[in-house]
């Protein structure tokens, strides 16, 4: 795109901010500071790692937010973020001590404040080269262990209660690409370690840092870089910078009236950069793509230089393509610094739903045929039975006897009436979302199906209900952490003929490896269908389990998930779906993609990365 129709695209939309253009790649920067105001259609975010200190340094979410007891030992929503805070959940309790053991009154409070840290490893060279050039650089403390995890079980227990081995020694924000080009060039020659840095919402050890790691190690934080860049409405893509937090692009581009369509569980604080590194998939990935159908080229600093194409375009023939080098690369080959993405326009109607069915058995079936008919609507999900009980006790205190008095009925009229017992049914919850005449057509041919195979609509609050209680479950596991409960969630793909083997199976293989490790209650364990193609779906696991009386409870946490991704791979899954490889499943990688991919994979990181500057020692 030439600088007068970039321009051109920018006016019709305004917001632009005068700048200078940022000065070019050199080697070594001429003195002064480099430019930090590049032509946007959004200013950025100034200082927005400060943000930081809005969510929890040992926890998940903003630090306002957690659930908490009240004065009668209700479980409560703290703060006012979202739409439940406040209210009670007078079920959740009772149901949580009777199932698994978890006792309210038995705290296990955490550490009050951070771990002391040893002095910073410090590359005296380099350090000379960059200092004054950028917004912040931090040696303290709590920038250090706040960019040297991710929130896997292993990290918030270690958070609270003991410390990592190896942390960054230093915090970097830069606040534009020429200035990212810079540090990498500035690291490769002088052999400093690059770690990048987007929500820090990674569940695969991604961001810990290696414990033998003996050069200096650097956290290349990218929240300060936010903008969009620019908009063409004509195409429908974006050009938008890798640090912005999913939540602010959502509202950025509905100021415009459009719209991305990612929308991961993580999206409130994880990062573009990120779901590019991982190969994210978002909740409504049947209507707008998974993150590889939605990108449509990247840039990504590594140490031979900037890749990138050199055209926008919806597709090419030029040999293997670079984007799949970018995809799910992990921090291991580069920095994405900015990327040129497909948007559509704000659907026009967004209707939840929600289906009863008599069984697990009978709702994969029917999620089968929807899939099959390929009319499912954005998002689809089907819950077990666990997980459904799960979502029943979490319904909030209502004041209103009438509404008490129609769930009574609606219990009656499935349980009595249509015979389902509560032992056994399960739910999908539904989210159509488009034109008010797809959405209508498509609603009609989803419940036709599921009317064929037995469903009950359960109505379009528990739809809604059951979507947002997605935002709650990384707050309601740190809630169990405070009183002696430890929880996880995995998930894998799998072909349609091997998803009720595999969930029944590793279902089955968690709580064995529970009792056979020590745990003296029956621990949690539930599964959904989370996205169906049409050749498999997607499968998220939650396990728990009280840990009191446990002497190691980090090696029998790891312990079970070990065993339940062998598993999972022994009935068909994958390595993974959506979260990644990190460091936590790179130990499977060889046999998931074979001696000769591996071969492929190190070869190419030998080749764009020689010195191994970013050695985060992810996948592979």
């Amino acid at each position: 795109m030439s600088n007068q129709a970039e321009r051109r695209l920018q006016q019709t939309i305004g917001h632009v901010v005068e700048s200078s253009a940022p000065p070019a790649l050199s080697p070594l920067p001429s003195s002064g500071p480099v430019s930090k105001k590049p032509v946007a259609v959004f200013e950025h975010n100034r200082g927005h790692h400060q943000g930081k200190e809005e969510v929890k340094w040992n926890g998940w979410g903003y630090s306002d937010t957690a659930f908490v007891l009240n004065e009668n030992k209700e479980i409560v929503l703290s703060g006012n973020r979202y739409e439940l805070c406040g209210v009670p959940f007078p079920k959740l309790r009772p149901w949580a001590e009777e199932s698994f053991g978890l006792s309210v009154d038995d705290l296990s409070p955490a550490n009050p404040k951070h771990p002391e840290l040893p002095a910073p490893i410090r590359a005296e060279e380099f350090l000379k080269e960059i200092e004054g050039h950028y917004y912040k650089l931090s040696f303290e403390d709590k920038d250090r262990v706040n960019h040297g995890h991710g929130h896997t079980c292993d990290d918030i227990y270690k958070l609270r209660y003991g410390s990592f081995e190896r942390v960054p020694d230093a915090v970097i924000w830069p606040d534009q690409h020429s200035q990212v080009e810079f540090i990498v060039a500035a690291a490769n020659r002088h052999n400093v370690v690059l770690i990048p840095y987007g929500g820090g919402t990674s569940v695969s050890s991604a961001l810990e840092c290696p414990p033998n790691e003996k050069r200096m190690i650097i956290s290349v934080d990218m929240h300060e870089m936010n903008r969009i860049k620019w908009i063409d409405h004509e195409a429908r893509m974006a050009c938008i910078e890798a640090g912005i937090i999913g939540k602010d692009l959502d509202a950025k581009l509905q100021r415009l009236g459009m719209c991305i369509g990612h929308e991961p569980d993580s999206g409130e604080f994880s990062s573009l950069g990120g779901w590019i590194a991982t190969r994210a998939s978002g909740m409504k990935k049947n209507v707008y793509g998974n993150i590889e159908d939605i990108l449509i080229s990247c840039k990504m600093v590594t140490a031979q230089g900037t890749m990138e194409k050199s055209c926008s375009v919806p597709r090419i023939s030029t040999g293997p393509d670079v984007n799949q080098l970018v995809l799910g690369s992990e921090g291991t080959l580069g920095i994405i610094t900015e990327a040129i993405m497909k948007i559509k326009k704000l659907p026009e109607s967004k209707v939840y739903g929600s289906i009863v069915f008599p069984d697990f058995e009978t709702g994969v079936a029917c999620l089968h045929e929807i899939a099959r008919q390929r009319c499912a609507p954005a998002s689809i999900r089907l819950v077990d039975n666990e997980q459904f009980k799960f979502g029943q006790v979490l319904k909030p205190h209502e004041e209103s006897k009438i509404v008490e008095f129609i769930d009574a009925a609606k219990k009656w009229y499935v349980t009595s009436y249509h015979g389902f017992s509560v032992d056994k049914m399960v739910a999908a919850t539904l989210m159509f979302e488009g034109s008010t005449h797809d959405t209508t057509i498509q609603q009609k041919k989803v419940y036709a199906i599921a009317s064929r195979f037995g469903g009950i609509k359960g109505g379009e609050e528990a739809g809604r209900r059951g979507y947002f209680l997605t935002y709650m479950i990384a707050y309601i596991r740190d809630f169990g952490f405070n009183h002696w409960f430890m929880a996880e969630s995995f998930e894998t793909s799998v072909p349609w003929g091997n998803v009720l083997e595999l969930c029944h199976k590793v279902k089955a293989k968690v709580k064995a490896c529970c009792r056979e490790n020590g745990v003296r209650h029956d621990p949690f364990v539930s599964c959904r269908v989370t996205q169906t193609y049409d050749t498999g779906a997607a499968v998220y696991f939650y396990f728990g389990f009280v840990y009191k009386g446990l002497a190691d409870p980090l090696a029998v946490y790891n312990e079970v998930e070990s065993v339940a991704r062998d598993e999972i791979i022994k009935y068909g899954g994958s390595l993974s779906h959506h979260h990644g490889v990190g460091k936590l499943r790179k130990k499977w990688m060889e046999g998931t993609v074979s001696k000769a991919g591996m071969a492929a994979l190190r070869g190419i990181k030998s080749s764009i990365d020689p010195n191994n500057i970013f050695a985060n020692g992810n996948l592979i």
